[in-house]
């Protein structure tokens, strides 16, 4: 197994200064000095690529401006490939990168539906390659504790879950350094799976897979679109069953003004429930079925979120985004040194193709449900 403090050596495709995520990505993976991005094709933009590798201390040696040519210099000096294109050129990166067996960590979604899960899978081996997605909500100490409550059975039998995400950046686009920033060109347009699954949904499944362990069975959905862009799927709401006789919901929504980000968990068992709201992170509601109101926090009496790695500045610091996806990136960082050393340890908080294809198959029966009106069983 490799040194935990060495640092593994990272190349980004994708994610310059004119990303999304770029800057959460690079900032998450140095924030417990576990990586070092190393090589880039940070953007298609010969300045921005500049740019960004100015910015983030990359040489000019290890700068491409085609990923393609940075995939071939660098294959032998990374540990790793991250992928932070748009979602629909993902595809031809990661075949690119399994055929020649080179690790992969991919910004969610994975792909745009199924059928490129199929295309992947003709490449794919379980036994020979290393694929991790970045679900990062997950990542958050207080979602950590929740899992962990539910696994104690400290809610009891569970019944009911429901998640959502309402967003208002169709409607009112969030400021960014004092600009409007406007929905990517690729964000206006439906694939497979409608891309607010893409953007929102696949979040909302791996939050509702990681604290049940296990897919719900079937759906029934209903699509809407309330923004000014005409025949876009804008907003999403899905009624889940559940193995167990567990209930569920999920609801996603880019033109629901007045939420930024309303990231919400619900979860309900016969014994008491819990709520988690993304804005208020370092806290978790909880309600017993014998009157009890608790609110538990990071000073609190946590069995799992009292780890050292979870209180990198102590309570009344609230922790976030950003801590978050470190998390993930240190999970990832453990799972890939077994990876390189031979080993076989599966980490625990780290997803991979299996997680990424349910997501994707529970979305096209939810597309599907949404034109038959009518419940529609899941495929695996």
């Amino acid at each position: 197994m490799n040194d935990n403090n060495k640092q593994l050596k990272l190349a980004f495709i994708g994610g310059g200064n004119n990303s999304a995520v770029g800057y959460v990505h690079f900032a998450a993976s140095q924030l417990d000095n576990k990586f070092a991005v190393v090589a880039g094709a940070f953007s298609r933009n010969p300045d921005e690529n500049s740019a960004t590798a100015q910015r983030w201390g990359v040489s000019e040696k290890h700068l491409y401006n085609d990923w393609q040519e940075l995939v071939e210099q660098e294959k032998n000096h990374v540990d790793a490939f991250v992928i932070l294109t748009p979602t629909p050129h993902h595809i031809e990166v990661i075949t690119t990168l399994l055929k020649a067996n080179l690790p992969i960590i991919c910004e969610k979604a994975l792909v745009t539906g199924p059928a490129e899960v199929a295309e992947i899978e003709a490449c794919y081996d379980k036994n020979k390659h290393f694929l991790a997605v970045t679900y990062n909500y997950s990542g958050y100490a207080m979602v950590r504790e929740l899992k962990h409550l539910v696994k104690q059975g400290a809610l009891g039998t569970i019944q009911k879950i429901h998640l959502e995400m309402p967003q208002e950046g169709f409607r009112r686009p969030p400021d960014i350094a004092g600009k409007p920033s406007m929905p990517q060109a690729w964000r206006l347009k439906d694939f497979e799976v409608p891309t607010i699954c893409l953007d929102l949904g696949v979040h909302l499944h791996h939050l509702s897979t990681y604290l049940l362990e296990m897919e719900p069975t079937e759906t029934i959905a209903q699509f809407t679109n309330h923004s000014q862009y005409p025949n876009l799927i804008d907003d999403v709401n899905m009624l889940l069953n559940y193995p167990n006789n567990i209930k569920g919901s999920m609801w996603m929504s880019k033109t629901a003004i007045g939420h930024r980000n309303g990231l919400q968990i619900r979860i309900y068992g016969d014994k008491g429930s819990a709520r988690w709201f993304q804005l208020n992170p370092d806290e978790l509601e909880l309600n017993y079925n014998d009157g009890r109101r608790e609110i538990l926090d990071r000073a609190g009496q946590c069995e799992y979120a009292n780890q050292f790695r979870y209180n990198r500045m102590k309570p009344g610091h609230p922790t976030g985004f950003v801590e978050a996806f470190s998390n993930l990136y240190t999970d990832i960082y453990e799972e890939l040194c077994c990876y390189l050393a031979g080993t076989d340890k599966k980490n625990d908080y780290v997803f991979g193709l299996e997680q990424a294809k349910d997501g994707l198959n529970l979305f096209k029966a939810a597309k599907k449900s949404n034109e038959s009106r009518s419940w529609e069983e899941l495929i695996k």
